[in-house]
């Protein structure tokens, strides 16, 4: 029994969601205009973004070294902030709602593979991090995860279902402990 053969796998047809020509033009401008510029030239990085294919709302805050998939597949609601060394893999939709934070070194994982596929067939499932959530510093949270609003997800926490509004979550597997306000 074979339990992943390699050689048969098979990205899906318009999984990336856009030709690879433009994928790679991300890429590079990622590398050279996005991540060399300086910290506070935010503006210049939304636009960036904007260009191809984000939606970025007012006043966001997005450091110079995050680093993102691609960019057609996100969405940051308006005042919200992503630190230093944040991963966003947006194989799938990532969502990042007004007033959020996701914090320093945190990673959104939105694509796996299948282990009980022969082929390690890919997917892709959306991340939702709602209005006023704060996720901090080196957290990982998995494919479907929705975070609900004002929720804060402890530092090095590894989110792997959905998180209730409200509340601090922390651990691996991440869990409610108390409510954030109250």
């Amino acid at each position: 029994m074979n339990l992943q053969l390699l050689n048969k796998f098979r990205l899906p047809v318009n999984f990336r969601g856009r030709s690879p020509l433009i994928v790679q033009s991300w890429w590079i401008v990622q590398a050279l205009l996005f991540g060399l510029s300086p910290q506070f030239a935010y503006k210049w990085r939304n636009f960036l973004l904007r260009c191809f294919g984000a939606n970025i709302g007012t006043n966001v805050i997005i450091r110079p070294t995050v680093k993102i998939t691609y960019p057609w597949k996100l969405t940051i609601g308006d005042n919200a902030w992503v630190g230093d060394n944040v991963g966003l893999y947006t194989l799938g939709n990532i969502t990042i709602g007004k007033n959020a934070v996701v914090s320093q070194k945190s990673y959104l994982c939105t694509g796996s593979h299948d282990y009980k596929s022969e082929a390690f067939d890919i997917f892709s499932k959306p991340i939702v991090i709602e209005d006023e959530a704060w996720v901090a510093c080196d957290v990982f949270i998995a494919p479907g995860v929705t975070i609900g609003k004002g929720a804060v997800i402890g530092s090095r926490s590894s989110v792997y279902k959905d998180m209730p509004t409200g509340m601090i979550c922390i651990g691996n597997p991440a869990k409610p402990i108390k409510p954030r306000i109250g």
